[in-house]
């Protein structure tokens, strides 16, 4: 049994990507990590090879973002299929796991090598949302996705739409999965509002379809089921939250609008049964 680590980030400086926290959170766990680097506007690139770990593989490319989402996907297909191991962990550039999380995942691995049904293992995630304090919970935030598959031709694993999680074979089959144990800190939305205003101007250009508006907006939205944080953050992830301690407010007054209804009863359900309805899932629990 061995592992990669493989991820994909393309101008981590202009967007504020905790990149090298990113691949060290996973480091514990693999032999290799492939870093499939796009061509950047600022020195992601550097950084990238500043972390200075001989298992770090970079693999340059140029990203066609004329394709829309699926870039992503394909980019992320790029750095897995580099991979010479037979599991994989995937880890996005706005993402850390949990201290102790790396480990977790190893071990479910070597639980679950033999047994072919298992083609993924899950993490649970802690989705921050306009700072290092909160949360988002609603049902449009996902509770968990795969970051460990098997990896290999023949078992047709493969990235699914925008990257969020995987899907295997021609025709999109849910991955079937067991669960590590392990969870992933999500700080995507967590970030200061420059780095915001740079993902809104970035992700108009994949998705272009999004209201041209949104990239001026200067608050994130209130929505539904936003809660308090009152864990700890990854250690390797210290350095980069202590330099951006927010004092700046990111998420706009509380304004309630129709679409929050069905997420706030939803919400509702969810934690007086465990049972989240219309549940979006790229797997399927084994």
């Amino acid at each position: 049994m061995s592992i990669s680590g493989f991820t994909i980030v393309r101008n981590a400086t202009v967007l504020d990507f905790p990149i090298e926290a990113s691949i060290r959170s996973v480091l514990p766990a693999v032999d290799e990590f492939v870093v499939n680097v796009g061509v950047s506007e600022d020195d992601t690139l550097e950084r990238v090879r500043a972390i200075g770990d001989p298992r770090i593989r970079i693999i340059e490319s140029t990203w066609d973002r004329s394709i829309g989402p699926a870039m992503l996907a394909r980019e992320t297909d790029r750095a897995r299929e580099a991979c010479n191991t037979s599991w994989g962990i995937y880890i996005q550039a706005d993402e850390v796991l949990e201290d102790g999380g790396a480990a977790m995942i190893a071990e479910a691995i070597a639980r679950h090598d033999t047994d072919e049904s298992i083609e993924g293992l899950l993490v649970d995630y802690i989705h921050f949302y306009g700072g290092f304090d909160s949360t988002a919970t609603n049902r449009t935030w996902y509770r968990r996705e795969t970051r460990a598959l098997r990896l290999g031709a023949a078992h047709q694993v493969h990235s699914y739409r925008d990257a969020q999680g995987f899907r295997v074979g021609p025709e999109d089959r849910r991955i079937r999965c067991a669960q590590s144990g392990a969870t992933m800190n999500h700080y995507g939305w967590a970030r200061p509002a420059w780095a915001l205003a740079a993902k809104r101007r970035e992700d108009l250009e994949i998705y272009p379809w999004r209201k041209a508006q949104d990239a001026a907006r200067p608050l994130l939205p209130w929505i539904p089921g936003i809660r308090r944080f009152r864990g700890a953050h990854p250690a390797v992830l210290a350095d980069w939250i202590a330099e951006r301690a927010q004092g700046e407010r990111l998420v706009a007054p509380f304004r309630w609008e129709g679409h929050h209804v069905s997420l706030a009863l939803s919400g509702i359900v969810e934690q007086l049964t465990g049972w989240r309805p219309f549940e979006y899932r790229n797997y399927v629990m084994v």
